[in-house]
């Protein structure tokens, strides 16, 4: 699945669903979003069963701060509806991977119980 652009008007309709979604904030400025942006790419094409987006901060800075994302890149990583990683920072390549099959490997169940959030 190629990389999507998410905006206000898409954001909850490719977040608020089953299975995994991952989404970077970056902006055009930044150094470390464009050193990370063919990571981010070689990892979606090596994912097609995972929804990739990407939200630009300077375009849509609502967005980000509903993350409160202070500083980019940040990736989040969504599965079923619940946020399992958001963080700062360029992950190098094998850590990117590594974090998607740690989201995949979850036992999504049990994570809910444990929050406290029922389906």
């Amino acid at each position: 699945m190629a990389t999507q652009e998410l905006t206000p008007a898409n954001f909850e309709e490719n977040t608020d669903r089953d299975g995994i979604t991952v989404v970077d904030f970056w902006a055009s400025w930044c150094g470390p979003c464009k050193q990370f942006a063919p990571v981010f790419e070689r990892v979606s094409e090596k994912n097609p069963d995972i929804l990739f987006g990407k939200v630009d901060t300077q375009t849509h800075p609502d967005l980000a701060a509903t993350f409160n994302v202070s500083a980019i890149p940040t990736l989040l990583v969504i599965r079923d509806r619940v946020v399992l990683y958001a963080q700062a920072g360029a992950l190098p390549e094998p850590a990117f991977e590594d974090l998607i099959q740690q989201a995949r490997d979850l036992d999504m169940d049990q994570v809910k119980r444990e929050a406290g959030i029922a389906d």
